[in-house]
């Protein structure tokens, strides 16, 4: 079993950057971040595998956000540019075991609790 533990959100005025972390309690393969407001559900952000050779974004934030990973600390990072309202919501960080990438919520193993990012207009 991997625990993931999310930190870095807070609250911003659109145009601000964040970085988020994501430190997990043993090695996994891809990790990717995902986001969810209320109501709605789990939105894929980024994903990159385990060497960082590939990296995969959603469009929304596509030339913004940057995901990148630590392997010897085991941490994920995603670090947000020019932030906008809409990027307000709860950052989830995701793992999986099989070494292929994915961008779909239940394909991924473990996740973490959650951080909370708020962006002012």
């Amino acid at each position: 079993q991997v625990q993931l533990q999310e930190s870095g959100g807070g609250l911003v005025q659109a145009g601000d950057s964040l970085r988020l972390s994501c430190t997990a309690s043993g090695r996994t393969f891809p990790m990717a971040w995902f986001r969810r407001t209320p109501g709605e559900e789990r939105e894929f952000v980024a994903a990159t595998n385990w060497r960082s050779t590939s990296t995969y974004y959603a469009d929304s934030v596509k030339g913004r956000f940057t995901t990148s990973r630590d392997n010897a600390e085991n941490t994920l990072y995603l670090q947000m540019n020019s932030l906008k309202p809409e990027d307000s919501a709860i950052y989830y960080c995701a793992a999986r075991y099989t070494n292929v990438i994915k961008t779909k919520a239940d394909e991924y193993d473990f996740w973490g609790q959650g951080t909370q990012v708020t962006v002012s207009s």
